[in-house]
Formats: C-alpha cells, structure tokens, sequence
C-alpha cells in the first residue's frame, strides 16, 4: 500500500527550470530519509540529493548549487527545485524512501516509477 509517486517531468530548455514533486502514501512520511536518483540512458542510476528526518540536506556535486531537496512532512511530500537545467541533467528521475527501523519494525526502501527531464534546444 506504500505507493511514491513523482510528477513534474518535462522537456526544458537549457538554463531553464523544473520543480519535481514526491507524493507519498501509506506511510508515516516524516520518520523516513528521502532521496532522489537519476539514471540517464545507458548510465547507472546515481544519488542526486537527500534529504534526512530531521531536514538535512546533501547533493551530488553535479548539481551542487543548481538544485535544491526539500519537504513538507505535513503534506507527505518532497520536492527537487532544479534551477540553470543544462543537457546533461537529462534522465528519469526518481524518488527513494531509504529503509529504517522505527519502534523496533522494519521497513523497506520504496522507489517511485520515475519522471522524465529532457534538457535540450
């Protein structure tokens, strides 16, 4: 019943910008370290940014700068502000729930089904 569910891919032009939103389900969003990956065609899918319970933030030093990783626990989401888009940041993008152990449970990663960003002229 645990459902990630990404929008807000598009085509875009280069410099331009795109706001990708993570809508969660079936859980109790806030316990949990979010993060968004990407894998472009015939690349391995790589950590973009991750954003921790406590609101934490780190990114890959390819979009350090350019993008932003935040969330609104009260709206069960988290969001990827991509500024100064450049061709290379062209991929399907995904959102990742990490696995954590809350009141002695475990719980399972969960990856959303990805949203394409197409940067190009």
């Amino acid at each position: 019943q645990v459902q990630l569910v990404e929008s807000g891919g598009g085509l875009v032009q280069p410099g331009g910008s795109l706001r990708l939103s993570c809508a969660a389900s079936g859980s109790i969003f806030s316990m949990y370290a979010m993060d968004w990956y990407r894998q472009a065609p015939g690349k391995q899918r790589e950590l973009v940014a991750t954003i921790t319970s406590s609101g934490s933030t780190s990114y890959a030093d390819s979009v350090k700068g350019r993008f932003t990783i935040s969330r609104d626990n009260a709206k069960n989401t988290v969001t990827l502000q991509m500024n100064s888009l450049k061709p290379e940041d062209t991929a399907v993008y995904y959102c990742h729930r990490q696995k954590a152990v809350i009141q002695l449970r475990r719980y399972l990663e969960i990856w959303g089904q990805g949203t394409l960003v197409t940067v190009s002229s």
